[in-house]
């Protein structure tokens, strides 16, 4: 599967959750524990670790691989005019 990621990083915690791989944040720690996480093809423990894009993390066990990806053009501008929907919603 693609990631496109909007920001400089993501949290490998933040990409696991995001990628509905995980419920919550706090469920990371026993995730962690039980399966192996593979970062650019090393095991990875640090639910902090800061992906960008170009990286590549592997759940063997679920046979996923996430590939990081930068998003066009298109989608960054639909991004941010989303981001300042959002942001004008709140305000009201």
């Amino acid at each position: 599967m693609e990631f496109k990621l909007f920001d400089d990083y993501i949290t490998l915690q933040a990409l696991l959750k995001t990628t509905g791989i995980l419920h919550s944040g706090g469920a990371i720690k026993g995730f962690l524990e039980e399966n192996t996480i593979l970062f650019n093809g090393e095991d990875e423990k640090r639910r902090g670790k800061k992906i960008r894009v170009g990286d590549v993390v592997t759940i063997p066990k679920k046979n996923i691989v996430i590939e990081i990806v930068e998003p066009n053009s298109v989608e960054k501008q639909e991004h941010i005019e989303e981001l300042a929907e959002k942001e004008r919603v709140s305000a009201i």
